[in-house]
């Protein structure tokens, strides 16, 4: 039975041939079809078996079997059965970093973590013998994506990157502020849609996101064996079931959305009645356009009807968005306050904007109990491709930055790209592994709480000296990863 580990190797023979990790993933649910699913598996399997697994390329059948077959007789695992010997030591495979955006959505969990895959040295002897070079920020990120394996254990890789990468980009925005490199945006920073849960992370609340449905192969435990309860900060339910987007404006223009479930045409009226009781500034905008989709008994058919308010066009097309998202037993309010200046076809685009805000806002929950969750980024105005409407910070993106940042301090004599990457690897593995020997040196004494507090002190004592003010702005500093076991918990007799 294939393992992760035979996933991953997979995934990274595809790499290693100059492959994209979004063809390699392609490749590789086509050879799981026909249940190859190791590197052993297609290197003992006919060709014909590997081809037909491949839509019948000939070329890149034989390729990738003749590759699986040079795999196995290096590794030396086929010298090892059949002779009764050892197997050969393998050397540990470079993680190849991602070129591109991944897509969610066409991944399963498990090929989603496996592809995100980080090294680990837990020799404590080789770690006390290196010496890093970096910068603050990659070891903050180090810090939170291991601080999480104990605080949130039920939280993935993917989204312990995510959430880490918030911690420190919300980390970096303040400081860059306060030293003067960055202006303050004027109305303050950018604030979460009204409703929008957040988790606390070293002392920074992070608005983040559940993923419905998410699952991987670490998530087979219930949730309630070891997962944290999370209370989440400003997410108290409206008592009267509606969320808001944020207020997007343009050339005077302001528009926001309103989502509420409803399931009877009915009460239609008095539910949008109550819109405009709880928030009565609505009442002096130009248009209030809304549209509403529920069902109709068990029947397949829908109820629909919509309004435009003046608003030409603005009901149909809340409503078309509608049947496009398959949401039904919902009104959608649309208001605009007029400008005085016609938007043209970009007023499309910011109704469509306002709208899956506010409908993204009914997956958010007010607690977690095991579920995973997405890092929101509020700075980011673009739409992400894994959730509706709503940018988050990419797991990938933070792994390829951690890949690259923990260079040797003593980097002596000229070495090629590769050779240096390699090293910068082996590094990050071995800060990982000091950090994991700290948290879980105290997870069995310190509270969750406690431990995510003495983690940022923890930090602050260890992270890299360099200049105070803008001169120390991303300047790079030594550290020896003995000193981060140092801080482990003593053990006693």
């Amino acid at each position: 039975m294939a393992t992760p580990n035979d996933l991953q190797e997979l995934i990274r023979l595809f790499t290693a041939r100059k492959m994209s990790m979004m063809a390699a993933m392609g490749q590789v649910k086509a050879l799981q079809s026909k249940n190859l699913r190791s590197i052993a598996q297609i290197a003992d399997a006919p060709l014909a078996t590997v081809e037909e697994a491949l839509s019948g390329d000939a070329k890149a059948a034989k390729s990738l079997h003749t590759a699986c077959k040079n795999h196995e007789k290096k590794s030396g695992t086929k010298r090892g059965a059949d002779d009764g010997m050892a197997p050969a030591e393998v050397k540990k495979p470079k993680l190849e970093t991602h070129r591109r955006d991944l897509d969610y959505g066409s991944m399963s969990g498990d090929d989603l973590e496996a592809s995100l895959e980080l090294p680990s040295e837990e020799d404590e002897d080789i770690i006390r013998k290196t010496t890093i070079l970096t910068n603050r920020a990659p070891l903050f990120l180090a810090f939170a994506v291991e601080l999480l394996r104990y605080t949130m254990p039920e939280q993935p890789l993917s989204s312990r990157l995510s959430l880490a990468q918030a911690v420190v980009s919300a980390n970096s925005r303040t400081k860059a502020i306060s030293i003067g490199i960055e202006k303050a945006p004027p109305g303050g920073e950018e604030k979460a849609p009204e409703g929008q849960p957040k988790i606390t992370i070293m002392n920074r609340p992070i608005p983040v996101l559940k993923r419905s449905g998410y699952t991987w192969s670490g998530s087979s435990q219930p949730a309630s064996s070891n997962a944290s309860s999370v209370t989440l900060q400003g997410s108290q339910p409206n008592p009267r079931g509606w969320t808001a987007s944020q207020k997007l404006t343009s050339r005077g223009s302001v528009f926001i959305a309103h989502a509420i479930p409803i399931t009877s045409p009915a009460t239609r009226p008095a539910v949008f009645k109550s819109l405009m009781a709880e928030k009565p500034e609505l009442e002096t905008a130009t248009h209030n356009a809304w549209a509403i989709r529920t069902s109709f008994g068990s029947s397949p058919l829908k109820q629909e009807a919509s309004f435009d308010d003046g608003e030409s066009g603005c009901g149909s097309f809340l409503l078309q968005q509608l049947r496009d998202l398959d949401i039904s037993n919902t009104l959608v309010v649309l208001t605009r306050w007029y400008g005085g200046i016609m938007l043209g076809p970009d007023r499309w685009r910011l109704m469509k904007e306002c709208l899956n805000d506010a409908l993204s806002s009914q997956k958010r929950t007010s607690s977690l109990n095991g579920e995973p969750v997405w890092a929101l980024n509020l700075e980011d105005k673009s739409p992400s491709t894994s959730t509706v409407g709503m940018p988050i910070h990419r797991p990938e993106g933070a792994r390829n930055y951690i890949l690259r940042a923990f260079a040797p301090a003593d980097e002596s004599g000229k070495k090629t790209v590769t050779a240096a990457n390699e090293e910068k690897q082996e590094n990050l593995g071995r800060v990982l592994g000091a950090l994991r020997l700290l948290f879980s040196s105290w997870a069995g004494i310190l509270s969750r709480d406690e431990l995510d507090k003495r983690a940022w002190t923890w930090y602050m004592n260890l992270r890299p000296d360099v200049d105070a003010g803008p001169a120390g702005w991303g300047a790079k500093g030594t550290l020896n990863l003995g000193r981060i076991l140092d801080l482990k918990r003593k053990e006693t007799s």
